[in-house]
């Protein structure tokens, strides 16, 4: 505002001093003028130096303080239009996800009644084969017991001499006896396998049921990102499921899931040996199954946990989650497992590494070993392994530098002030700047390496090929 009163006091001037000069050359003489009057001196008809000299430097100023004004004014705009910009990106990003959550509420919606309106059909079936089997058994006992009758008559005629024709008739009848009881014990053992199937079938009814009975996925695009839009039920032992009758049935892991003939991703209930069975996400292919223990697609789940959080898991089974270090660790003292990290950038390139890959248990906390199997990822796990786990709440002192759990967030093998970390915070643009990109999901080649900055994160496990076991 200064300068803009500036140029209009200066202009004011202007005026009145081109007003002024006008005047002195356009006053004429008068038409009766006595003889007697001395002649006056000639005015001039030009502007004195000094006043064409004030003129052309206020002139010059105006027109500094124009170009200062419009290049001010074009800076002003410029950043108006940058900031429009991101706004529109960020905007259209949303509206990308929110199609993509009312899509999957709807496929949701459809397997929900679709499975509701078998429910009942498969527990009318599975009553019908109660009754069924209690007849059987019932059957078998009436048989055990004439049985028992005829082998205290055989041997009352042991005693006797039995003629040729009645002991043929005996061995005939032994035979048959023989021949239904293990067809009595077959047909059992079919029957409890089928009861045990629906069993596990009403399992994954109950947990798909329980499921929607959360928040919908729409609610939890308008809750803050802060926030954590899942309950605990997902990631608990299901111990306290009355529905569990037989859980040394269940698989050890999704890889065993595949090997029974199960080929769809999805849930699944699997019992890790010395565990109690709980609920992972299998991922199927050509290959084989493998179980995702992390995954971060967009920003809806909260990943800067307390140590509790990010030892029993935690998230959207479906979407973004962190399974647990509790579960992690059950799965991987079974076996050798193989760990495949797969990474997506801001530029949409994406990478993957295979690391041979174990954890401590709980009194060890949780350190991680690993070591490069293959992959196109520059390896930057090999400096953290050998180190702990730590969170906001719990800093296991793998920092060379104590200032360091201030910089990182979420919960990660840190090390060296967070050279990668694939459960920082959630970034919805390429970050820019050190400590804005060590807070959000990096990952970090090596020394003299920039961070790469992530959109997208996923790690699963499966075991490791039977030449490596061996080895």
């Amino acid at each position: 505002m200064g300068s803009f009163s500036f140029l209009l006091v200066l202009v004011s001037l202007t005026a009145a001093f081109c007003l002024e000069t006008s005047n002195r050359h356009e006053n004429p003489t008068m038409p009766f003028q006595s003889f007697t009057t001395p002649p006056t001196e000639a005015k001039s008809r030009f502007a004195m130096l000094d006043d064409v000299r004030l003129l052309a430097n206020g002139l010059l100023q105006l027109g500094q303080s124009l170009r200062e004004f419009v290049h001010k004014t074009k800076a002003q705009i410029n950043d108006i239009f940058q900031k429009l910009n991101i706004f529109d990106r960020s905007f259209y990003q949303l509206s990308v996800v929110t199609s993509e959550i009312k899509e999957e509420e709807e496929e949701l919606k459809k397997t929900t009644n679709y499975l509701k309106a078998n429910n009942e059909e498969i527990r009318n079936l599975s009553l019908e084969i109660n009754l069924k089997i209690n007849g059987i058994i019932q059957e078998r006992t009436q048989l055990q017991s004439k049985v028992g009758t005829l082998e205290e008559t055989l041997k009352g005629m042991s005693q006797t001499m039995i003629p040729a024709d009645q002991l043929s008739e005996i061995t005939k009848l032994k035979g048959v006896i023989e021949t239904q009881e293990k067809t009595i014990t077959d047909l059992l053992k079919a029957v409890k396998e089928q009861h045990d199937q629906l069993d596990y079938q009403n399992v994954k009814i109950k947990n798909l049921e329980e499921k929607f009975s959360f928040d919908t996925f729409q609610d939890t695009v308008d809750k803050s990102v802060d926030s954590d839009p899942v309950g605990l039920d997902m990631f608990e032992y299901l111990t306290q499921n009355s529905t569990v009758s037989e859980t040394n049935d269940f698989p050890a892991d999704c890889s065993e899931l595949f090997e029974k003939g199960e080929t769809n991703s999805g849930i699944y209930i699997i019992k890790p040996n010395q565990s109690e069975p709980f609920n992972v996400y299998c991922e199927m292919d050509q290959d084989g199954g493998s179980t995702v223990i992390q995954r971060r697609v967009d920003g809806a789940v909260d990943f800067d946990q307390p140590w509790e959080k990010y030892e029993n898991g935690f998230g959207v089974i479906e979407k973004d989650f962190w399974l647990g270090l509790k579960k992690i660790h059950s799965l991987t003292k079974q076996k050798l497992y193989i760990l495949r990290i797969d990474l997506e950038d801001w530029k949409d390139e994406k990478h993957w590494s295979e690391y041979r890959f174990s954890i401590e248990n709980a009194s060890k906390d949780y350190v991680l070993r690993a070591h490069q199997y293959s992959g196109d990822l520059p390896d930057s796990m090999v400096n953290i392994t050998g180190t702990a786990f730590s969170t906001k709440d719990r800093n296991n002192k793998n920092h060379r530098n104590s200032d360091c759990t201030r910089n990182d967030t979420g919960g990660w093998w840190f090390y060296a002030c967070g050279e990668s970390s694939l459960n920082g915070r959630y970034m919805w643009l390429r970050t820019k700047g050190r400590s804005a990109r060590r807070r959000g999901i990096h990952w970090k080649p090596g020394p003299g390496f920039p961070s790469m900055t992530l959109r997208m994160t996923k790690i699963t496990i499966r075991p490791a090929p039977t030449a490596m076991t061996a080895a």
